[in-house]
């Protein structure tokens, strides 16, 4: 019999230990938080498949370069390293240092949001929009067709639709559409990717119409590398090029540097505008800190430094695509059912299929979690 093997391209350096639960004490524990996941304590959890937002494992050099930090209020040589680091792969005029991606959305949209004002995108992150609706605006998410079709096998279904984006900017007028967003990959519907493709086409329809495009970048790495895999013309292109030409096709960013940058906090606010950065940074200093630190103390900046050159190593993303492919598959091949939730787009387990003991959800839309 043959074994395909995933390899890991790392040795474990050092361990944090598990409290080793029975099935009864798991099963009461979810009876407890009442089915809520975030009601759960951390250490009646044996396997976490939570979210990965923050909660990994930062590596031998991240660790280092802690050890590294400058915590200087100003001028701190941390804040250079991270900036350097971020603009070797987004190269924006202007980096905003955030304690973590929300906070960009909050100063970004508090500054270019409001009543009246129109935001689409593929599909909002759950911050994204609350922050986008938070200040009066409306968030539209314009993904295409087969993006809210868990059967499709389409490569590209977190792709936003472009005849639908300029349907949206001839209906509601580019003067009331301060910027098109596109997440990458789109989150909250599925994490599936953006084509590059797809990225020029929104491209084109901004420049047209002459309305900013911001990428949230939170998994760039991830979309880089699905392009890699799957679009004709880039199978051998090395992922931070990838990343640049994304970069290159949009005016700004915003980000969570706790998912691809595999940090445990942080994030920042990146763009071309001089204007709009120096409208950013006064609100900063209101809300997160000084514009060398933004809420960020300077041994994380050094960490995440670390972790945007390490996101985007081939046997790092590899090993990451194809361990979550690995998880799937074995779902699949248990029977495990995977639904489309009535109106959404993000999928998740139905957990009554397999324990229909359960009580009925209590609130509407309120997923399950599953007793491993």
């Amino acid at each position: 019999m043959e074994y395909q093997t995933i390899f890991e391209p790392f040795r474990i350096h050092s361990v944090e230990p598990l409290r080793l639960t029975t099935e009864d004490e798991r099963r009461e524990a979810l009876v407890t938080a009442h089915f809520n996941l975030f009601s759960l304590r951390s250490r009646d959890v044996m396997i976490d498949l939570l979210t990965d937002s923050g909660t990994g494992a930062m590596s031998r050099d991240q660790w280092a370069a802690i050890q590294h930090g400058d915590e200087s209020y100003a001028g701190s040589p941390s804040w250079e390293l991270f900036r350097d680091a971020v603009q070797e792969l987004f190269p924006f005029a202007h980096v905003i240092p955030t304690h973590q991606g929300r906070a960009a959305e909050k100063i970004l949209f508090s500054l270019i949001g409001g009543p009246g004002t129109f935001i689409p995108n593929n599909t909002h992150f759950d911050t994204t929009r609350a922050n986008i609706e938070f200040s009066g605006a409306v968030a539209t998410d314009l993904v295409i067709d087969e993006g809210r079709d868990p059967q499709s096998r389409h490569p590209f279904k977190g792709n936003l639709d472009p005849a639908k984006l300029v349907s949206y900017i001839e209906e509601h007028g580019r003067e009331n559409i301060p910027v098109i967003m596109l997440t990458v990959t789109n989150n909250s519907g599925g994490g599936q990717p953006v084509s590059l493709q797809n990225m020029r086409a929104i491209r084109e329809i901004s420049l047209r119409y002459d309305i900013p495009l911001f990428l949230d970048a939170c998994r760039f790495a991830e979309n880089a590398w699905f392009i890699r895999e799957r679009e004709a013309g880039n199978e051998d292109r090395e992922v931070a090029d990838i990343v640049r030409e994304m970069a290159s096709l949009a005016d700004g960013m915003t980000m969570s540097a706790k998912k691809d940058p595999l940090g445990n906090i942080g994030g920042w606010l990146a763009m071309n505008d001089d204007a709009l950065a120096a409208k950013a940074r006064t609100m900063l200093v209101l809300t997160e800190g000084f514009p060398t630190y933004g809420g960020l103390a300077g041994r994380d900046l050094e960490a995440l430094a670390v972790g945007l050159h390490e996101a985007v190593s081939h046997d790092y993303l590899r090993y990451r695509i194809r361990s979550t492919a690995y998880l799937a598959d074995s779902l699949h091949a248990s029977g495990i059912p995977v639904v489309q939730p009535p109106g959404g787009h993000a999928v998740y387990i139905d957990a009554r299929a397999m324990l229909p003991h359960i009580p009925p959800l209590q609130y509407p839309g309120q997923s399950l979690a599953i007793a491993l």
